[in-house]
């Protein structure tokens, strides 16, 4: 039975980067940079492992040679689960000598059969490359029934390990240590596993992963009721207080779950708080439980176990060394920056102790070196570069036994927190320099280039308490140089670099940004004075555009100030002004504003008429595009009416851009001139188009009434304004109804009394019935047209959003295209109603938004989505709706991958041929249909190995083509496909072979050996050893029939006896050679005669002599060692003499073959010959001859090897 691996993706995973190909097929390389440093390169595999199929309990091994600079390491994992590494089990091994990686297994089994990947890495990138592990699996196994019995010892310890009181509490007596090792192997670390199997006396490594897997996946299940998470399981722990905890987090499903400590199997009292008496307590902080023991003994070695409601979750082995300190570890006094070393000696070795520092636990590192002697009895810690922060409490645990002692850090001397920085001073201002010490009574000296300097008149030094300060009160181009502070011993250094980049006086520049108002045709002057080293570069702006020295500007430079100049200002000049000022120091920049006033322009149209009636005309209008910079005092407004030729000045009317005109007759057209007026003038006019006064403007229809609301009493109705008024304000609306199916309209509201508000109730329906509504807007002129109807709406209450929809569910994909169908959601009095449509909705898995399929609702309970992305992951929901809005949406339960149905991969092919013939150099081609689902790899194999490059392999959907062109004989093997995807895989292989017509055998010779017969014997064909099925046939020719028939067949050896030779005739022999392309030309025997004696015929009476010819069995030619090809015909042969005849019986390893009627025996005139039909694996054996008769007994025994 075959235990094949499953083949996974081989492309590798991980670690972006940019994809290569590697010289090997079928590795993957990834660099993770773009360019690599010189000398450096990705690793590479220069041999990879090759796919293998063994016989469980062989040994295994897979070999890998890789290149790479830096060195890459080597690591290996499988596709199911993880290696796990045991001298038992599996091993990774390095051959310096031969540059060879292995994985090795000593005794394979059948879970051993996986996908494995050889990685190989450095920090420039990474190369992967995938075998397979097959492994075939033998019948009957002690090993494995051992490991049966074990198992169902396993399942026994288990039900012991279950056994509970009612209350889900343990029973109350001792564990046996059968109990007891499966426990602490369930919380165990794999790591420990070697440990813990060795300690109890567990041989079967193998049996015992598999059992503990089958426990674990059952104790998951039983945790998995009241807990929903745990994580951090930590085993025992001695703390430097002399107590011990165990912690772990866990996600009660029911915070009121009852929780047990066990030791040894027996319960542990324990207290909620850590401050009560108990020696064992429980602390709960969040979702973290952390169990206390206090006033550690010898006596708290044992199994700890927590249970959850009768459930084992954790459980935990505490050792207690027999071991105390000999020597504790003593208080140690190090100056700052110096190492601190603390050190005890143990009365018992051990290879390693706990060292904690300030309660934190201590680990090998730059700050700290642990260190261990040859006897494990001193133990030491050294704590590195001593800091003031590393003083405190430090202590050393072995087994339960701790000692504690100080570490001081005292200060040497004098150093530096802060020393000096360097400055950038500006000429004319102040500067400091500062410098923190490590003492108060700290007293230093001030250097500047070398000199002692002291406070002075321009100078200040100063102390406050661990900072010393200078301070220049005014930097002049003098006090630029290196300063220098020193104090016991010890110094820092800064550089003082004056600098003099421009600047304005912080008054003028105020008085600089003050914006300048002049009229249009004057001119304005900005100055503004400066400090800074020359030389400086000087330049002005307008609105951002550098100004240069010509007509209407004049730009003056004087020392230490800059005057700009503009004459004949025009409106639009106004804007920003700016200053920049540069030198080798910096840049500085001052802003002020220029405003040119003028006169205003004309208003701006167009005009809105606000009201046109018999009474009166209103108008608005925009206000001008500039104001000139000034402030509207008034707007000037004449009028004509229309036939006359006079202007009748209205007069200012203020500053608001709107005029009511009373003053106006029915029936009349007016026309208004506007102009406007500012303290710089008045505008040009604006005249507006003819206006009648008092004309019938009916308003035009609102918008369509729209349903806020609808109960069996009672519609609420909402509609828009017209957008013509028809001149005049709106003053009310008329709404009308109609039941459906009626042509005939009726008010709602009275005729007198029109609706104000653009909403009403309308009151006046009956339950049940359906109605539309429209709308007409009221002004001066009267009521205007009626809008369009609104929707129909029923009089009744309002209905409830469906529910969701059920069973939902796929019933076809493909890669573009998923269809859907569900079940109608029921309807619930109150709750939910029946729904009248249907909306469908997609999503891809990495966006957040839902895409609506369908515009329009759906009636019907199925709907193909169309559109979709091959092979991208989509979330698929549907929307039952109503006229009470939409219902909750339904979700598959799992994301949906845009493909067809899964299907295992298997071929269609109703007869496939598993043999072909091909003559060399022609080519081979070899055709086979499949059907997968999602589109699956497809891999050509020749004799277990990736096939060549010659190899043609053409893949299209649903088939797979094969072509080798002008075939060799080296291309004969079995071809092997495989068809796979994530559903699974199938094989199928074919074996190919490429021949020619044979060469013909070499000389043919002939020899009497047995009277009777002839023994003919060649050289074999030169195409016999390159060609395995290769034979011979035999025909033979007598002088009296002169006719060739054929004698013998599927001869694969080179000799053949022919029988029933006659005296007297001659007899000639042809020998061809025979392959799966057919026959060579013959090779001919030289004749054969055996004259016939003639003499003349007398009779005499011969004297009566009595004659014995009796003689016991003899072999004349023995049987031959014979090898044939599986599936092939195989003849045996040999002579034998004796007298009386003898009795001849065939045996096959001591078995008697004569009455079996699967093999041919024939025995002519002492040939005796055994032919097998066809040759199998069972044919196999050692074949005997027995010959006996009364005078004796001869055997005569060969072997029959069968070649696959």
């Amino acid at each position: 039975m075959w235990k094949k691996s499953k083949v996974t993706d081989q492309t590798a995973t991980g670690q972006a980067g940019i994809k290569k190909k590697s010289k090997v097929p079928g590795v993957m390389i990834t660099q993770f940079m773009e360019e690599l440093p010189e000398g450096m390169t990705t690793p590479d595999f220069t041999r990879k492992p090759i796919a293998l199929t063994i016989q469980e309990g062989k040994f295994a091994f897979f070999k890998a040679k890789v290149v790479g600079t830096p060195t890459p390491t080597v690591t290996w994992s499988r596709a199911n689960g993880e290696i796990l590494f045991h001298p038992a089990v599996c091993m990774q091994k390095y051959d310096e000598a031969t540059e060879e990686h292995t994985l090795e297994f000593p005794k394979v089994s059948p879970e051993d059969a996986d996908t494995y990947k050889c990685y190989a890495t450095n920090e420039y990138g990474r190369a992967i490359c995938t075998v397979v592990l097959n492994v075939i699996e033998v019948g009957f196994s002690k090993t494995k029934e051992l490991q049966k019995a074990q198992g169902e010892e396993t399942v026994d310890f288990r039900k012991q390990l279950k056994k509970r009181n009612p209350d889900g509490t343990r029973e109350e007596k001792p564990m046996e240590p059968e109990e007891k090792v499966w426990e602490i192997l369930l919380s165990a670390d794999k790591k420990d596993y070697e440990r813990i199997c060795t300690e109890y006396g567990i041989t079967d490594f193998r049996g015992m992963l598999k059992k503990l897997n089958e426990m674990k996946k059952e104790r998951e299940e039983e945790i998995a009721e009241f807990i929903t998470q745990i994580s951090s399981l930590k085993p025992i722990e001695v703390k430097e207080d002399d107590y011990a905890t165990i912690e772990l987090d866990m996600d009660l499903k029911d915070p009121s779950s009852k929780i047990y400590l066990y030791k040894d199997g027996v319960m542990v009292p324990f207290s909620k708080e850590e401050g009560e008496e108990l020696k064992h307590s429980l602390k709960q902080v969040g979702k973290k439980y952390i169990f206390t023991i206090k006033r550690l003994g010898t006596e708290d070695a044992g199994l700890y176990s927590v249970d959850v409601e009768g459930v084992n979750v954790f459980s935990t082995d505490f050792k207690v060394p027999q071991v105390d300190f000999a020597v504790k570890i003593q208080e140690v006094k190090a100056e700052e920056r110096e190492d601190a070393l603390f050190q005890c000696v143990l009365t018992a070795p051990m290879t390693e102790i706990k060292w904690y520092g300030k309660s934190a636990l201590l680990s090998n590192g730059e700050k700290h070196e642990i260190i261990v002697s040859e006897d494990k009895l001193i133990h030491k810690l050294i704590v590195r570069d001593c800091m003031p922060l590393d003083a405190g409490i430090y202590a050393a645990v072995a087994g339960i036994k701790s000692c504690n002692a100080w570490l001081i850090v005292e200060d040497p001397g004098v150093h530096f927190h802060a020393g000096l920085s360097d400055c950038k001073a500006i000429i004319g201002e102040a500067a400091e320099l500062e410098c923190k010490v490590s003492r108060e009574d700290c007293v230093g000296i001030w250097y500047k280039d070398g000199e002692e300097i002291k406070s002075s008149e321009g100078i200040t030094i100063s102390k406050d308490g661990t900072f010393h300060r200078l301070k220049i009160h005014k930097v002049t181009e003098e006090f630029a140089g290196k300063y220098k502070f020193e104090a016991d011993g010890r110094k820092t250094e800064a550089d003082i670099v004056v600098e003099d980049p421009p600047r304005f006086n912080a008054e003028e520049l105020e008085a600089f940004k003050t914006p300048v108002t002049v009229k249009k045709g004057h001119k304005a002057t900005f100055n503004l004075p400066f400090i800074g080293r020359e030389p400086i570069k000087i330049q002005w702006y307008r609105e951002g555009e550098e100004l240069s020295e010509e007509g209407n500007i004049k730009i003056e430079h004087s020392e230490g100030s800059s005057r700009l100049l503009l004459l004949k200002l025009q409106r639009k000049d106004s804007g920003e002004i700016k200053i920049k000022l540069k030198n080798e120091f910096g840049t500085v920049e001052a802003l002020s504003q220029l405003l040119v006033l003028d006169k205003p322009t004309p208003p701006m149209g167009p005009l809105e008429i606000v009201e046109a009636t018999a009474s009166a005309i209103e108008i608005k209008w925009r206000p001008p595009k500039d104001s000139g910079g000034c402030k509207i005092l008034n707007y000037i407004l004449e009028r004509q009416q229309i036939g006359r030729n006079t202007w009748k000045k209205v007069g200012p009317i203020g500053p608001e851009a709107k005029y009511r005109d009373t003053d106006v007759d029915h029936g009349r057209r007016y026309c208004y001139r506007l102009r406007v007026e500012t303290e710089m003038g008045i505008s040009e006019l604006m005249e507006t188009e003819d206006i009648q006064a008092g004309t019938k403007a009916y308003p035009g229809p609102p918008s369509a009434p729209r349903v806020v609301s609808a109960f069996k009493d009672c519609i609420t109705l909402s509609w828009a304004p017209p957008a013509d008024t028809g001149g005049t304000s709106i003053l009310g609306y008329n709404l009308e109804k109609r039941k459906k199916g009626s042509n005939l309209w009726g008010p709602v509201n009275p005729p007198h009394e029109m609706i104000r508000a653009k909403e009403f109730a309308v009151k006046d329906v009956v339950e049940g019935m359906e109605y539309e509504f429209r709308v007409s807007a009221i002004n001066n002129s009267g009521a205007g047209e009626f809008s369009s109807p609104s929707e129909f709406v029923f009089a009744r209450d309002p209905k409830k959003p469906p529910g969701k929809v059920s069973d939902f569910k796929v019933t076809d994909s493909t890669y573009t295209t998923i269809s859907l169908s569900w079940t109608k959601p029921k309807d619930i009095e109150g709750v939910a109603d029946e729904a009248k449509g249907y909306f469908v909705e997609i999503r891809l898995a990495e966006n957040t938004e839902w895409d609506r399929c369908n515009l329009n609702a759906i009636t019907m309970n199925s709907y193909t989505v169309k559109g979709m992305k091959s092979m991208a992951m989509y979330w698929v929901r549907v929307i039952a709706t109503n006229e009470g809005g939409n219902g909750e949406p339904q979700e598959l339960d799992n994301y949906h991958i845009s493909m067809p149905p899964p299907v295992r991969p298997r071929f269609t092919d109703a007869k496939i041929k598993s043999f072909m013939v091909v003559r060399a150099g022609n080519s081979a081609r070899f055709n086979i249909n499949f059907e997968a689902s999602p589109w699956p790899e497809v891999i050509w194999l020749k004799d277990g190995v990736p096939v060549s490059k010659k190899v043609t392999i053409s893949n299209a959907e649903g088939t797979s083509q094969l072509l080798i062109p002008s075939a060799e004989r080296s291309d004969t093997g079995i071809y092997t496909i495989i068809v796979k995807n994530v559903v699974g895989q199938e094989t199928f292989s074919i074996e190919i072979r490429v021949t020619d017509e044979p060469k013909p055998p070499g000389p043919v010779e002939l020899d009497e050996n047995v009277t009777g017969t002839v023994t003919i014997s060649w050289t074999q064909s030169p195409d016999e050893k390159r060609d395995d099925r290769l034979h011979y046939m035999v025909t033979k020719r007598d002088s009296s029939k002169r006719t060739w028939n054929t004698i013998g067949d599927r001869i694969f050896n080179n000799r053949f006896t022919a029988c029933n030779i006659m005296p007297g005739r001659e007899y000639q022999f042809r020998v061809y050679a025979k392959n799966d392309m057919g026959s060579s030309k013959p090779s001919e025997s030289p004749k054969w005669l055996i004259p016939a004696k003639k003499e003349k015929f007398t009779v005499r009476m011969p004297e009566s002599k009595p004659c014995n010819l009796q003689c016991p069995p003899k072999f004349i030619v023995s049987l031959k060692m014979h090898t044939a090809p599986e599936g092939y015909e195989c003849y045996m042969t040999c002579a034998i003499k004796g007298d009386p005849t003898p009795h001849v019986t065939w045996l096959r390893d001591n078995v008697s073959l004569n009455t079996n009627t699967n093999y041919l025996i024939s025995n002519t005139c002492g040939v005796c010959s055994l032919l097998i039909l066809r040759v199998g694996s069972k044919d196999t054996g050692e074949y005997k001859v027995v010959a006996e008769n009364s005078l004796g007994r001869a055997e005569s025994s060969t072997k029959l090897t069968v070649r696959e």
